[in-house]
């Protein structure tokens, strides 16, 4: 995660997208990927921590369990990918309802198939 950020980082700063190139523009996505995939991990591990405590006190019966780092890294890695898909849409000019549609439906295709298949 973080030497994702910190080569996203050097990467915004130091050059711009014409003298980059190809290769260049491909590093950015792919350490805004790590990046938001560090963050989102930590942020579902996180809450669902925090679901698990508040919910030991109101409900009585079963309360939420907390979720596994690995489950919480198998729904990052489906979750990272929708700003990525949002930001390469946008730099071709075609965010619009139907794509955002797309993408999210995507997204949510990929957390049901972890659902199903990760125990």
């Amino acid at each position: 995660m973080f030497i994702g950020l910190c080569l996203l980082a050097v990467l915004l700063t130091a050059t711009t997208p014409a003298s980059a190139g190809p290769f260049g523009v491909l590093t950015i996505f792919i350490s805004a990927y790590l990046a938001f995939l560090g963050l989102i991990s930590f942020f579902l591990y996180g809450i669902s921590g925090l679901s698990a405590k508040l919910s030991v006190g109101l409900m009585a019966r079963r309360p939420i369990e907390r979720m596994t780092f690995r489950k919480a890294y198998y729904y990052s890695t489906v979750i990272a990918t929708m700003p990525v898909m949002l930001t390469g849409l946008q730099s071709v000019g075609s965010v619009g309802p139907y794509s955002l549609l797309l993408v999210v439906v995507f997204v949510a295709l990929g957390c049901v198939y972890i659902s199903k298949r990760v125990v």
